[in-house]
């Protein structure tokens, strides 16, 4: 397999935001504190966003990619401009916070996930209003995503398998989905055609309108995080054996196999349109990966 197109320090997740007018930007979670902002395409260095003061475990960014919002060891989210760098706001949490995700279609909506077993939902017009707060969760909040155009929050519990749905304005429950272990991972495509989510080797895709399962495909070692693109009919998958690859989605046959973490993946993530995929690692790198390696080979030869 030819190297990946770029390959940098950081630690995983890995967020991509969608298209803007001056392209798309990747930000990163790290654990020396430090979430870098690159430019999602060419890998190259935009600015660190410094502050924390303990690792940070999730960042995103938003759907135009003027602010960055970072969940952090330290108790901490943290709002910053990603043009300038500058932080705006920070929302202290009891304990470590886990995850943070901007809302796709309300701007200024903001939910996080925290060790204390707690979801909080911040107005970002509202800064110094209280959150709205669900808690009570069985063990610390992992993984959450935004559904029916932020009508829906789906979320995962760290020790705990299945995923539970909820509505945004009553924060009640409204969907149960079943898995057999924890789930890693929950991402729902920009198109909101396919959540897709992970659980010991298990990949489950599901219809995000209907919450039912489309299918399923088992690995060979536990994954991580998959990613799903919908232009390009692939899903990508990593996990602990370091390696990071690509299925096609309807036949799940594997199409290729990228070697060069040395650490376990703990996140792939498609940019938009599908040409690449980004895979973050616990050795301390992202890669960006070619998702058609045998195109770029023959473009080369010619």
């Amino acid at each position: 397999m030819p190297p990946p197109t770029h390959t940098y320090p950081s630690h995983a997740p890995v967020r991509l935001s969608p298209v803007t007018e001056d392209g798309y930007f990747l930000v990163s979670a790290s654990k020396d504190g430090n979430p870098m902002l690159r430019n999602g395409e060419t890998g190259d260095w935009v600015g660190t966003f410094e502050g924390h003061k303990g690792a940070t475990w999730g960042a995103d960014l938003n759907p135009a990619a003027t602010h960055a919002a970072t969940a952090s060891a330290d108790f901490s989210c943290k709002v910053w401009d990603a043009l300038s760098g500058e932080e705006v706001h920070q929302f202290q949490h009891k304990h470590i916070c886990r995850v943070v995700k901007f809302a796709r279609a309300q701007e200024g909506l903001l939910a996080t996930g925290s060790a204390e077993k707690a979801l909080r939902l911040f107005d970002l017009h509202k800064p110094d209003a209280e959150p709205e707060k669900l808690d009570g969760f069985p063990s610390g909040v992992r993984c959450l995503e935004w559904a029916q155009e932020d009508a829906l929050l789906v979320l995962s519990c760290g020790s705990h398998p299945g995923m539970t749905v909820f509505d945004r304005r009553t924060l009640k429950e409204v969907h149960k989905l079943e898995t057999d272990e924890s789930v890693t991972s929950i991402e729902i495509d920009p198109a909101a055609s396919m959540l897709t989510s992970c659980d010991g080797k298990v990949i489950r895709f599901w219809d995000p309108r209907k919450f039912t399962e489309v299918k399923t495909h088992t690995m060979d070692f536990a994954t991580e995080s998959a990613s799903y693109s919908r232009e390009q009919g692939r899903f990508a998958a990593g996990g602990e054996d370091m390696w990071v690859r690509q299925y096609d989605f309807a036949t799940c046959k594997e199409l290729d196999c990228n070697k060069g973490h040395h650490g376990p993946v703990h996140c792939v993530r498609y940019a938009p349109g599908g040409e690449t995929y980004a895979s973050g690692s616990e050795d301390g790198t992202i890669r960006i990966w070619n998702t058609d390696p045998v195109s770029e080979e023959k473009e080369v030869a010619e």
